[in-house]
């Protein structure tokens, strides 16, 4: 199975979107490093881990190549350059949002997907209708997150 690590915002957009459980339904390994779990998520959103958030440690050399991420990236957050090393270390692709982090990531050669990708992926897999997809996508922008929502319905009707 494939691994992807995730952001913070990926996950918080799914919870809001009432698309979390179907998430951990797709074909794939969902993971965070603990910094992040520990800091961003633990507090409200621990129950994650019960339906297969799994937290990874970065190692010593992916810890500092971290901070040297955050030393010399404008935008992304700290957690967020944890998040881009642990792709790096793991050798798979980032979930995001972030167009800061995205753009850093595709600096540092990580693939990186976001909220959109999965929805589709979701839609694809028939875990969700489209009908389902576009009542997410409302819930979300009810919730302030700031996706293209033209992009969005656009893909939407591709499928």
């Amino acid at each position: 199975m494939q691994l992807l690590v995730s952001d913070a915002n990926i996950l918080i957009d799914l919870e809001e979107g009432g698309l979390i459980t179907a998430f951990f339904d797709l074909p794939f390994e969902f993971t965070v490093p603990d910094i992040l779990f520990f800091e961003e998520l633990e507090e409200q959103h621990a129950h994650l881990l019960d339906i297969g958030l799994v937290v990874r440690e970065l190692s010593v050399n992916t810890m500092s190549y971290a901070f040297s991420l955050t030393q010399k990236a404008r935008g992304p957050s700290r957690m967020d350059c944890f998040a881009l090393a642990l792709a790096k270390q793991e050798s798979c692709p980032l979930l995001s949002g972030d167009k800061a982090l995205r753009k850093l990531a595709n600096n540092e050669l990580i693939k990186t997907m976001g909220t959109i990708w999965i929805v589709g992926r979701l839609v694809e897999e028939n875990l969700i209708s489209k009908d389902e997809a576009r009542s997410a996508y409302k819930k979300m922008k009810a919730a302030g997150s700031r996706l293209p929502w033209d992009t969005a319905e656009e893909e939407l009707s591709k499928l």
